[in-house]
């Protein structure tokens, strides 16, 4: 474990841009800082580490990504959560306390994202009786982010999306002044629309959708 971090560490530092840096940290709101590395240049330089037979041992998996959540610098952040998904085939039950962890710390929208669709996307195509239990609490913590996590993970199931579950979601955050509630709301309809516009359609005419959820919902419809 303490290989690989320090390996990673070595890598990013080497190739870090103190003015991109500066740009990147502008652009979150000075919440974190950066090594000042693209995502693209980040992907090429972290895929070594990504090879199968380099890869950790999952029971690895919890204590490396907290290390790495615990780094000043974003870019850690964003290597492990893509280092978590590399696991998504051998997903066992404890990992949405990872997945938990990762949302409640250092959130912002740009890992929450990330999280919601891929990792809890996949644990619940998995677990999916454990889905009900999860999206409630989330539901009830009044963490926006995981409030937001309940709304998204299901972005990009398709035909395979629970329309009950989503509108029962969404009927339950109705109100909510927080942007990225109201704004992952329309998120979430818009990429349905693409599978089933009418279904769409008919929800935001008949709920009281923030004015951004239903410009959102509708964008690719007209």
């Amino acid at each position: 474990m303490t290989t690989f971090i320090n390996t990673l560490e070595i890598e990013l530092a080497q190739y870090a841009n103190p003015n991109i840096a500066l740009e990147q940290k502008a652009y979150m709101r000075n919440q974190f800082e950066y090594y000042g590395i693209k995502s693209a240049e980040r992907r090429e330089i972290q895929k070594p580490l990504f090879i199968k037979e380099y890869l950790p041992k999952k029971e690895e998996l919890d204590n490396i990504v907290i290390a790495l959540w615990e780094k000043p610098q974003r870019d850690y952040q964003y290597f492990s959560q893509e280092l978590a998904y590399k696991y998504v085939k051998h997903l066992e039950k404890k990992d949405i306390e990872l997945y938990e962890y990762m949302v409640t710390h250092k959130s912002w929208w740009d890992t929450i994202d990330f999280i919601a669709a891929k990792l809890m996307g996949e644990y619940f195509i998995k677990f999916p009786e454990q889905r009900a239990a999860y999206v409630k609490k989330w539901i009830d913590s009044n963490n926006i982010w995981l409030q937001r996590c309940a709304l998204l993970f299901q972005l990009k199931y398709k035909e395979n999306l629970d329309t009950a579950l989503l509108g029962s979601v969404i009927n339950s955050l109705l109100g909510s002044k927080e942007f990225f509630i109201n704004k992952a709301i329309g998120w979430v309809l818009r990429e349905y629309s693409k599978t089933n516009p009418i279904w769409v359609i008919e929800f935001a005419n008949k709920t009281a959708l923030s004015n951004l959820s239903k410009k959102e919902a509708l964008r690719l419809i007209g």
